[in-house]
Formats: C-alpha cells, structure tokens, sequence
C-alpha cells in the first residue's frame, strides 16, 4: 500500500484565462459619464441664468458655478477614459471613486455657500 495521498497537489501555476466583460458594463460607464454631463449642462444653464439676470453678486455666482461645472465636466471625462481603459484590460480592480465627487460635492457648496454670504452681506 502507498503512502501518498490518493489526489496528488501538482505544483502551483497560475493559468491566465482570458476575463470575458459584458458589454453592460460598457454601457454602464458610458451612461454614467452621460449623468454626469447632464448635471454639468444644469449647472451650466443656472450660471448663464446668473449670469445674463443678475446684478453683481450673481455675476460672482455665475463664475463660480461655470468653474464648478467645468471643473465636473474634466472629472467625468477623465473618470470615463479611466474606467474605459480598465475595462478593456480586464481589470478585477474596483472602479468606483470615492474622492472625485466629495471633492466636487465641497466645490460645490463652496459656491453655494459664498452666493448666499455675498446676497445676504450686500446692502
């Protein structure tokens, strides 16, 4: 009688197989970046309603908002190129961010809150 185990362990390789992504997640990220401009085009259209109807203050205002809303457009492009390129690569790394949009979210109330210090201090 052997000694030897009955299923032996051969030694440990690595086998690559190719990692099959489904065109939803594609899609996904596209769909995603979309939101995003969205949002921007909203934010866009208050700053040039800010801008065209507003005295000095909303002049400010709009500035700011056109600043945020570019500076959301270069993040969702460079999210969406990012992730892209993940995807055709196949990576297994998350792709989720969680410091691009609480850095753009403070922007934002940044801006909201120097419209209403400015709009209330007015006078």
């Amino acid at each position: 009688m052997s000694t030897q185990p009955l299923l032996q362990r051969t030694a440990q390789k690595r086998i690559a197989l190719p990692v099959r992504v489904e065109p939803k997640v594609s899609f996904a990220n596209e769909r995603t970046f979309l939101s995003w401009l969205h949002f921007t085009v909203v934010l866009g259209g208050l700053a040039v309603g800010l801008l065209n109807f507003g005295d000095k203050v909303g002049k400010i205002s709009a500035v700011m908002f056109s600043l945020v809303a570019m500076g959301i457009m270069l993040y969702a492009l460079v999210t969406y190129h990012w992730r892209a390129v993940q995807i055709r690569k196949g990576s297994r790394e998350p792709y989720d961010d969680r410091l691009g949009p609480t850095i753009l979210c403070l922007a934002l109330l940044g801006a909201v809150i120097v419209n209403f210090v400015l709009r209330f201090t007015e006078g």
